[in-house]
């Protein structure tokens, strides 16, 4: 998600929707039907974090058999993450921070990227280096709206995608600044909604997200 380096659906994965799902996909069986759920409440960009042995598996899943689906990885801390997401179908990349060796891999991989970041320092040395649009994690540990409402006036060229504690009752606040484009949460995806398969629930619960703004 560089200036240089766009989604072939759309300018920016921070404006296909007001929210990303999180997901942890434990059950391989559960990532198409979940994914639809999500598509089907109006959260077209899901990102499959890459802590289960299933991960790839389930972006390749949702990849082939979710069309509607912008499908992207998470948790992802190497070069050897990047190559093996974009081999299963990631069509974006997210990491929870960034050095230079993954910055270089994630810029090689013809899609687009949030790197992450939770300090000033990180913000302009990214901007240094051509990325305007960043993960900040973990946001409310990190400062939450009051930080990022902070690096508004002197870096208004970053926009963020913020991750990490975010709930239905603090999104809207961040979603109100202007450089928000999108926040990442997990909460449409409650726990018991997911053992029991609960897949209406789940839509239910990303329609909601996606009227959030």
């Amino acid at each position: 998600m560089t200036s240089s380096a766009p989604s072939p659906a759309s300018a920016s994965v921070l404006d296909l929707a007001p929210v990303v799902p999180v997901v942890v996909v434990e059950d391989l069986d559960d990532a198409v039907p979940m994914a639809r759920a999500l598509v089907a409440g109006g959260l077209p960009a899901i990102e499959v974090t890459l802590r289960t042995p299933v991960a790839l598996d389930a972006i390749r899943a949702i990849a082939a058999e979710v069309p509607d689906a912008v499908v992207g990885a998470g948790t992802v801390i190497s070069a050897r993450n990047v190559a093996d997401s974009v081999a299963a179908g990631a069509r974006f990349l997210v990491s929870p921070g960034w050095t230079d060796s993954l910055l270089t891999a994630m810029r090689g991989a013809g899609v687009p990227f949030l790197p992450g970041v939770s300090t000033t320092s990180e913000v302009v040395a990214l901007l240094e280096r051509g990325v305007s649009e960043m993960k900040f994690f973990p946001a409310e540990a990190a400062g939450g709206t009051a930080y990022l409402k902070s690096l508004g006036s002197p870096l208004p060229q970053a926009r963020f995608c913020p991750t990490g504690g975010i709930t239905p009752a603090s999104a809207p606040s961040y979603l109100a600044l202007k450089n928000v484009g999108c926040v990442g949460g997990s909460w449409m995806l409650p726990a018991d909604a997911v053992a029991a398969k609960d897949w209406a629930r789940v839509e239910s619960l990303a329609r909601e997200a996606a009227s959030l703004r």
